[in-house]
């Protein structure tokens, strides 16, 4: 069946590029755990060109889909290097997505880590109306609702906290009460805090950027929408892998907001959360602990308030 496909793409693309291709390799590329990932290399009248491919099961074309149209919004903002989208869809059994193939095989100096931080800041200064996104996306392989919200409390409490929450019903215990509280509470994170719609990747962490030979940022695998930039920054944080210099000079473009260090664990929640729902309980302990300090925070947030009216 796959053969079949290959064929498929390869006159897809030379449609595409609008220039007959002669197909020099394809090699499997690992390193993904949701989708199976291949580099074509072509001979064509530019000389070699090499393409990047995902497939997944016919029914992710969606997913791919709005992947590709992710990569085309961050493209279009003219802050930060993607893989550019040549073409999606689906094919027998599978679904697929070309991307221009970029060697990330850059070292990454401090100052390629500062200026990922400049561009991703420059990128976070592209704002929206509202909260969300005009189609829905995937964050892995969960899917990630983006139905336009005015108001960013409502949107994280429904669209992200919640129905990560609701996915994590069959996981019990009196975490999930403490949950509940910490969505009820939400706005005690948000008292002294009104964040913009920004332009933000959705998925951060330290697998999805590299570096080119010449030291140029590219981020990659995004799971967009008109968010708090801070989300992003909270996602960098939770597995690591980003250099000082990276938060150094994303801070000059944007500094710190008051009470960040408290929103910090309520926006890795959401991620941590899916990662339970994808990937089974070795994330719970992480969960449980994330829920109880944003509870405890929200109660010492309560006995401040009556202490100062009092």
């Amino acid at each position: 069946m796959i053969a079949h496909l290959w064929s498929h793409l390869d006159r897809a693309l030379s449609e595409a590029l609008g220039i007959p291709l002669q197909v020099q390799s394809r090699q499997p590329v690992g390193g993904g755990s949701i989708n199976t990932t291949y580099r074509l290399e072509y001979q064509g009248a530019k000389g070699k060109q090499a393409f990047f491919v995902k497939l997944n099961r016919p029914s992710r074309v969606d997913m791919f889909a709005a992947e590709a149209e992710g990569l085309g919004v961050i493209a279009a903002s003219h802050t930060i290097r993607v893989p550019q989208p040549i073409l999606w869809g689906s094919h027998d059994q599978h679904s697929y997505l070309v991307l221009e193939y970029l060697d990330l095989s850059g070292r990454g100096s401090p100052q390629a880590g500062a200026q990922l931080g400049y561009d991703l800041a420059a990128m976070h200064q592209v704002q929206g109306s509202r909260f969300g996104w005009h189609r829905d996306n995937t964050i892995g392989s969960t899917p990630q609702i983006n139905t336009w919200r005015e108001d960013w409390v409502t949107f994280y409490r429904q669209h992200r906290l919640g129905y990560q929450l609701g996915l994590a019903r069959r996981y019990g215990g009196t975490w999930q009460n403490q949950a509940q509280f910490v969505m009820e509470h939400l706005e005690i994170f948000f008292q002294d805090y009104q964040p913009p719609p920004a332009l933000v990747h959705g998925d951060l962490w330290g697998g999805n950027y590299g570096f080119l030979p010449d030291d140029t940022p590219v981020i990659f695998d995004p799971a967009v929408y008109f968010g708090d930039p801070e989300t992003d920054l909270a996602m960098t944080r939770l597995f690591g892998g980003f250099p000082p210099e990276f938060y150094q000079a994303y801070d000059q473009v944007r500094p710190p907001q008051s009470g960040w260090r408290e929103r910090l664990p309520l926006y890795q929640l959401y991620h941590l959360l899916n990662h339970l729902n994808l990937f089974g309980s070795g994330y719970l302990a992480q969960v449980i602990q994330t829920v109880e300090h944003c509870y405890h925070v929200i109660q010492a947030r309560g006995r401040d308030r009556v202490i100062g009216e009092g």
